[in-house]
Formats: structure tokens, C-alpha cells, sequence
């Protein structure tokens, strides 16, 4: 992906966040706010509008492409299964931390990534708050692009010790015994908070502003995305077995650390 193509999608990441996700933004009703699998798990009238307007215009930048998302798999779960042919796909999440937007809270984001036969080919992550954009290329690097296109390289933090370690721990879909398990063992680390949006999660961490995160549910709107920006600012992602991120597999946790030892470390402080 050259620069132009690069420029091209943070053009389309800003307008569709300008047309279709701010113009919304503490302006829902309550009709505009539905929810799908869980209360827990809303979506809104914004959600389906940006997903429609990332579509089209990365259809038109990608005629060869396939685009699915966020929402058009909630509607149809076979779709997750194209990920594993030939052919580049584009994966759409929305509205990241889409309770935050329905709460009126300005922490929220957009990501697209590029994805080959279960291979993360790039990754944009977008804040239409700050309206920045997060990026990152297999095998160029990660950095922030900023509104006036200035940009910064994002590394990932520099190691500590486990008791050190700040980050976000997400339990809430983890099957007993691991559940308690992990709960059991959270005060081995440093410190930890809960952001309600993986983008910005993400972001953060590619951004070296803390060492670590787990997940345990892995749909590829949420993930792909980010796993390649923090493995592109020098971080270190796995399942909990250690077996590479593959943005198909939903199942298996993903814990990332600055580097492979510290996720060692963190492995061992966690979950073994």
C-alpha cells in the first residue's frame, strides 16, 4: 500500500466519521439505539450509516475487494468465513465503543483493516473525536497521522516487571476455570482500567502509554486492526498458547506485551 492509497482511506475514515458518526453524537433517541446479541452489546443508527459509507467508498478505492463488517456479519455470520480464501478483504468496525457513543462519551473509534488468506496486510485505526488516524502497514511500521498529515512513529512501551505493568484485562467472556482463574491473579499487575473501546485501547499501546492488554473474544473488526498496529510498533500478540493471531479465529484469547518476554512473563503471571 503506497502513500497515496494510505492518504486515500484516512480521506474516506474522516468523512464518513464528518457525514455519518459525529452529526449523531449526543443526538440519538431512543429508538436510534437497538441491541443485538445482548443489552450489553448495542448498536445504533450511526453504526449502520458509516458501515454503509465505508463500504461504498471502499468499493469504489478497491473494485477487486471484499468489504464485510461489523454489522452486515451480524446479519449473516457465514461471512466471516471469506477470510480464509483467496483475495483481499476489507474489515469494517463502525463505531468502536459503541456503548460510549450511545452514552455520549467522546471515546470511541473506526477501524479498517486489510486482510489476505488470514494474513493483516494494514490497519487504520481512527479517532472521529480528534479526528486522527492511527496506521499501520505489514512490514512499514505504525504511526499516527495527525489532521494536517504530519505524522509520528508509534513504539510500543519500553519493558517492566509484571508488578508494573498498566494495561486493560477484558474477563467478560471467559468460561470458568479461567475466569476465576485470571480474576484470582489481577493484582499482580501494576495497575488497570477499562476503556470500553479496543481502538483506543489499541492506541494506546502501540503509543508505549501502557504495557500490556487481554482480550478473550476475537472478532476481527475489533482485533486485526489493532494486533498489526502494536505488532508494527515493535509489540508482541498471541493467543494464550502462544499460537500467532489468526483474524478468523474468534476463540483463544489474545495477550499482548511489549516484547516476548514480558509476555512470557505475563503468561505465566496470568494464566498458567
Amino acid at each position: 500500500m503506497n502513500a497515496a492509497e494510505v492518504a486515500a482511506i484516512i480521506a474516506l475514515l474522516r468523512e464518513v466519521s464528518t457525514t455519518e458518526i459525529m452529526p449523531r453524537f449526543k443526538r440519538l433517541s431512543s429508538t436510534d439505539i437497538t441491541s443485538k446479541s445482548s443489552p450489553l452489546d448495542p448498536v445504533t443508527v450511526a453504526d449502520i450509516a458509516a458501515e454503509k459509507a465505508l463500504t461504498a467508498g471502499l468499493k469504489k478505492l478497491y473494485p477487486d475487494a471484499d468489504v464485510i463488517g461489523e454489522e452486515s456479519v451480524a446479519q449473516n455470520p457465514d461471512l466471516l468465513k471469506r477470510l480464509k480464501l483467496p483475495g483481499k478483504v476489507w474489515i469494517i468496525d463502525p463505531i468502536d465503543g459503541t456503548a460510549n457513543f450511545a452514552a455520549e462519551i467522546p471515546l470511541f473509534g473506526v477501524m479498517l483493516a486489510l486482510v489476505e488468506q488470514d494474513e493483516v496486510l494494514a490497519g487504520f485505526l481512527h479517532d472521529p473525536v480528534c479526528d486522527d488516524t492511527a496506521v499501520a502497514i505489514a512490514g512499514g511500521g505504525a504511526w499516527m497521522v495527525k489532521p494536517d498529515a504530519t505524522r509520528h512513529r508509534l513504539r510500543v512501551a519500553a519493558p517492566v516487571p509484571v508488578n508494573q505493568m498498566v494495561g486493560t484485562v477484558s474477563w467478560r467472556y471467559m468460561q470458568e476455570p479461567l475466569r476465576t482463574h485470571v480474576l484470582h491473579r489481577l493484582d499482580r499487575l501494576g495497575s488497570l482500567a477499562d476503556y470500553r473501546c479496543a481502538a483506543h485501547q489499541y492506541r494506546m499501546l502501540a503509543a508505549g502509554q501502557c504495557h500490556m492488554q487481554l482480550f478473550r473474544r476475537l472478532y476481527p473488526w475489533d482485533h486485526a486492526a489493532g494486533y498489526l498496529l502494536h505488532k508494527e510498533a515493535g509489540g508482541y500478540g498471541r493467543h494464550f498458547d502462544g499460537w500467532p493471531y489468526i483474524p478468523s479465529e474468534v476463540d483463544g484469547g489474545l495477550l499482548l506485551a511489549s516484547d516476548e518476554d514480558s509476555w512470557l512473563l505475563l503468561q505465566q503471571a496470568l494464566l498458567l
